[in-house]
């Protein structure tokens, strides 16, 4: 198995048809021997955050959209961000990029992106794409991805809507084809 891929975006490749990832980005929170986790950066839904998570916490209403982080555990909320002081735990996917902790913590980020402090960006997720041992690794020898490394810029890209395009040009013109 190859090292880690954790932080690396995988970019569906045109010929990838299943309807989850079909024209997706996702970045990979997780890669190991177990096997890998992430979330699609780039299906923002028409869901807003503040409804989203109207039922745990009364937060200011902006037009911040929940993300379709996956197809496993949909009901499940995800929060990256850029803000390591509002969360002392924070777990870094990519430089500036960070995996929230705990529930005070998308409190924490949501109050502070709508006050403007700190430039704080973030994305919440519903759901996550999962991978079984060894499962990954087969739809990379299949060429179902190509690979690039994931950025801070990119996963809170202000246009979502154009980033596989944007990123599968890239793939292709830094030959970032995964070896099959």
């Amino acid at each position: 198995m190859p090292g880690s891929l954790t932080g690396k975006y995988l970019i569906a490749s045109p010929k990838l048809r299943d309807p989850n990832f079909f024209r997706t980005v996702v970045l990979l929170l997780e890669h190991g021997q177990s096997g890998a986790m992430g979330l699609i950066v780039n299906r923002p839904t028409p869901v807003k955050v503040a409804e989203a998570l109207k039922p745990h916490f009364e937060l200011p209403d902006t037009d911040a959209r929940v993300f379709e982080g996956g197809p496993v555990e949909p009901a499940a909320l995800f929060i990256l961000h850029n803000d390591r002081s509002l969360d002392a735990d924070a777990r870094g996917v990519v430089p500036g990029v960070f995996v929230g902790s705990s529930a005070d913590v998308f409190q924490k980020v949501i109050e502070s992106a709508a006050q403007g402090e700190h430039a704080t960006q973030f994305r919440i997720f519903a759901g996550c794409a999962g991978w079984g041992p060894e499962q990954l690794e087969g739809e990379l020898s299949r060429n179902d991805w190509y690979l690039t490394p994931g950025t801070e810029a990119s996963t809170f890209a202000a246009d979502p809507h154009s980033l596989w395009e944007e990123l599968h040009k890239l793939a292709l013109s830094t030959h970032r084809l995964l070896p099959g």
